[in-house]
């Protein structure tokens, strides 16, 4: 079976944080997802959403691009801007945070560099090693 892919458009305002947390939450159900790997992956998008929404600002929007294949679950978000000359774009306080949570709840947590903007691809499996 070939990748299905979704794609979320959404303005950076955090009344569509819940818009959100439930495409997410759908798609892993869609993959058969545990409960508790259903609440990472609600968890994870909800950080990366708000995380891309504080460098967006209120007249930006914000791109969610949900894979499904095999038994994982992928996100990317973005491009997400970061301020001229800074470094990485988790280096302050809430990019700290928002590591810390998304490498916790995730399978897979990276940091894409590009020349639009940062992205942040997260995976999420359905079947864990947490047994």
């Amino acid at each position: 079976m070939s990748p299905e892919q979704v794609t979320l458009t959404v303005p950076a305002r955090s009344e569509y944080a819940r818009t959100v947390r439930m495409t997410a939450s759908e798609l892993a159900v869609r993959l058969g997802m545990a409960y508790d790997r259903i609440e990472d992956v609600r968890m994870a998008a909800d950080e990366a959403f708000v995380y891309a929404c504080a460098r967006s600002g209120p007249e930006g929007t914000v791109v969610f691009q949900f894979e499904l294949a095999g038994d994982a679950l992928t996100m990317c978000v973005g491009p997400i801007s970061q301020e001229q000359g800074s470094g990485s774009p988790l280096d302050d306080a809430q990019g700290r945070y928002a590591a810390f949570i998304l490498e916790a709840v995730c399978d897979t947590f990276v940091v894409e560099p590009g020349d639009d903007g940062t992205r942040l691809r997260i995976v999420k499996r359905a079947s864990g090693d947490e047994e």
